[in-house]
């Protein structure tokens, strides 16, 4: 890792996802609803950037997880483009982390796993809703729920349409607020998200 000054204080650290999770432990206990939520962005194929919140599932030793259908607006443009970008605020703390990375499927026995952690109520809304796309009514998005329920039963399978997204970072940048708006900025980049040696640089406010 090379820097131009050393991370300190709550900036400290050796590796950017120790960081991300030990920020997002301290979160856990003053946000009052979803410390993992992050405000994903995609883009359209015509240019036009998309964002919406999603959870933060997994945070693993390289990689940043959340889960969603396959065939909603989100996946295609993830999957047209292989790149997204997300960010986690957390106001109780008054920090940030932003991430821009390249994206793979998790499609496998980690999808697998936390499809069935899930409640049955929200499995089952899985198979029933087709996400994204023109809905005639709630009602008829509750009776395709009904149908769903008596056709999958009380253990349904994780449907081939959903799984997860992994986000593999070639930037992380870590923000707490300072005061006059004279805030400290840090931020990790990489040549590609097989590297494991990591730029770090102290940006201007």
């Amino acid at each position: 890792m090379s820097q131009t000054e050393a991370p300190s204080g709550k900036f400290a650290a050796t590796d950017p996802f120790a960081l991300v999770r030990d920020w997002l432990a301290e979160a856990t206990a003053s946000e009052i609803n979803d410390p993992n939520a992050i405000a994903l962005a995609t883009v359209s194929p015509e240019g036009l950037p998309n964002v919406r919140m999603v959870l933060l599932k997994d945070i693993e030793d390289d990689a940043f997880v959340f889960y969603t259908n396959y065939e909603s607006a989100k996946a295609g443009e993830i999957l047209a483009t292989g790149k997204a970008a997300f960010v986690m605020h957390w106001k109780s703390l008054r920090r940030q982390v932003r991430v821009r990375g390249l994206v793979e499927k998790e499609d496998g026995p980690a999808a697998d796993a936390y499809y069935a952690s899930r409640s049955l109520a929200s499995r089952l809304g899985a198979w029933a809703s087709k996400q994204s796309r023109p809905l005639k009514s709630r009602g008829a998005l509750m009776a395709e729920v009904a149908k769903v329920t008596a056709l999958k039963g009380p253990n349904p399978p994780r449907p081939p349409h959903w799984g997860g997204f992994r986000i593999r970072p070639v930037e992380i940048e870590f923000w707490a607020d300072g005061a006059h708006r004279l805030h400290d900025r840090f931020r990790w980049t990489r040549a590609d998200p097989s590297a494991t040696e990591w730029e770090v640089a102290r940006l201007n406010p």
